[in-house]
């Protein structure tokens, strides 16, 4: 069992073991739980990698007029109904 001391400005310092065991790299962040046995910190997971406006916009470059929901809708009803010609094509 290794310890570890609590410094003056509330840091904590986890052995070099430890961060190697679990692939801690600097900058980590973590999830702090009080328990009523102690503290637990659990490394936190994000489900996705950060993104910017411009990787998840698909129209950032579209000029034309803008388009109305039922034009939207009519247009997703579209794809969806040539996507199923094609799969059900595939499976011939």
């Amino acid at each position: 069992m290794e310890t570890t001391r609590l410094s003056s400005k509330g840091q904590v310092v986890l052995p070099k073991s430890i961060r190697d065991a679990h692939g801690l790299e600097p900058g980590a962040e973590f999830v702090v739980e009080d328990r009523p046995e102690g503290i637990l910190l659990r490394p936190l997971v994000r489900p996705f990698a950060p993104t910017r406006v411009e990787d998840v916009l698909g129209c950032t470059g579209y000029k034309g007029s803008a388009k109305s929901i039922e034009e939207m809708d009519a247009a997703i009803a579209r794809g969806a109904r040539a996507g199923t010609e094609t799969d059900s094509d595939d499976r011939r």
